[in-house]
């Protein structure tokens, strides 16, 4: 449909496609930048599975940890025996185990303080302010550490935003605390569209 506008003629219709293609094209490029912030930077079933060589190939100094449900369940107080094992596999590739936690003080100090390493906690994932300003205390290079958890919305997110690298990891037990079943309603779609689009690698295959 043809229509006269300052002495000039322009096609309405024409028009309105070139609006709807431009919505559709900032639409894709919004959804692209949000999915690249969410891609880790390799994908275990387990913490506990992944070789030591793996982090001494990509020269890791530091395994930044997530507590609950990447290193146990949130009800677990105390580590466990594979928990103490990981630690002292770890060392041995001259690699140190730091837990770093969303959860409070009293709980992430006594299982740290218990399996004996350091910890940050209240990092406030997924924003990476916190836990870049913790880093640097500890004379941490983002370099020299690689992040590990089992949620995309905080653990990977945060990782990513501090230019840190990143494994992700399934729950190693189904119950969550209250506040993660909510991050879990975002992190499941986010987990079936990384997998539909081949970005969660296997670790051995990086």
């Amino acid at each position: 449909m043809l229509k006269r506008h300052f002495g000039g003629v322009f096609n309405t219709s024409k028009i309105i496609g070139k609006i709807r293609k431009s919505k559709l094209l900032l639409k894709n490029i919004y959804n692209i930048g949000m999915l690249k912030v969410r891609i880790p930077f390799a994908h275990a079933k387990s913490i506990y599975e992944i070789d030591g060589a793996f982090f001494t190939k990509l020269g890791v100094k530091y395994v930044l940890a997530d507590l609950d449900n990447t290193l146990d369940s949130y009800r677990a107080k105390l580590p466990t025996k594979q928990a103490f094992e990981l630690k002292e596999r770890l060392a041995k590739e001259g690699i140190e185990l730091i837990i770093v936690s969303n959860n409070t003080g009293n709980r992430v100090s006594t299982y740290a303080n218990a399996l004996g390493v350091r910890h940050l906690n209240s990092v406030g994932k997924p924003f990476a302010s916190k836990l870049l300003k913790k880093l640097a205390k500890l004379n941490i290079k983002k370099e020299e550490a690689i992040m590990i958890g089992d949620q995309v919305v905080t653990d990977i997110t945060c990782a990513n935003r501090a230019k840190i690298k990143s494994v992700l990891t399934d729950k190693i037990v189904k119950e969550d605390q209250i506040t993660t079943r909510f991050n879990r309603l975002f992190d499941r779609p986010l987990r079936r569209s990384l997998k539909k689009k081949n970005l969660l690698v296997d670790w051995r295959n990086i």
